[in-house]
C-alpha cells in the first residue's frame, strides 16, 4: 500500500499513458480555445500525481479506477521513480504557466510551456516514450540521482520500448 502521500512502484504503463492522453486533451483545449482557465486543473492534476499518484488526481482515479480495468490488456508494470520525476517536471511547467499568466500577465510564455508539455504527452500516450522518464535515466548515468532511488532504472536506455 502507497499511503496517501505515496507513489506506486511499479506503475502500469497502460494508465500512465492513458493519463497522459487526458492531459493532451487538457492541453489542447487550453490552446485551441484561449482557455487559461484550464491551466489551473492542469497543474492541480500534476501536483496531485507527483504527491500521491493517482489517489488525488481526478484524471488519475477514472483512469486507474474506471478506464483501465474495462480494457481488454494486461497490464504493463514499469518502474515508478520515472513517472514520478516526469510528474513532476509536468508539475513544475504547468506550476510556471499558472503564475506567468495569471501572475504576470505573459499569456505568451504560458501557451510555449502548455505546448511544451502537450509534446510530452503525446509522446508518451501515443508512442510510449516518456521524455521526463529518459530525462531520469540520464541523471542516473550522471550520477545526479543516485542508483538507490531505482535500482530497475539503472540502465533505463536498455529497457525494451513498448509498442504503441
Amino acid at each position: 500500500m502507497q499511503g496517501l502521500f505515496g507513489f506506486p512502484n511499479p506503475v502500469n504503463e497502460v494508465s500512465a499513458r492513458l493519463v497522459a492522453a487526458g492531459v493532451v486533451v487538457l492541453c489542447a483545449l487550453t490552446l485551441a480555445l484561449d482557455q487559461p482557465v484550464l491551466l489551473l486543473p492542469l497543474a492541480y492534476g500534476f501536483l496531485a500525481r507527483v504527491l500521491t499518484g493517482p489517489t488525488l488526481s481526478p484524471l488519475g482515479q477514472l483512469v486507474t479506477r474506471v478506464v483501465t480495468p474495462r480494457l481488454p490488456v494486461d497490464p504493463k508494470p514499469v518502474a515508478g521513480p520515472p513517472k514520478r520525476f516526469a510528474q513532476g517536471m509536468g508539475a513544475a511547467m504547468s506550476t510556471t504557466a499558472v503564475v506567468l499568466h495569471f501572475g504576470f500577465g505573459a499569456a505568451g510564455g504560458a501557451d510555449v510551456l502548455v505546448a511544451m508539455i502537450l509534446v510530452a504527452a503525446t509522446l508518451e500516450a501515443a508512442f510510449a516514450f516518456c521524455l521526463g522518464c529518459k530525462i531520469f535515466g540520464l541523471l542516473m548515468r550522471a550520477g545526479v540521482i543516485p542508483d538507490g532511488v531505482c535500482a530497475d532504472c539503472s540502465d533505463i536506455w536498455a529497457r525494451p520500448r513498448a509498442t504503441a
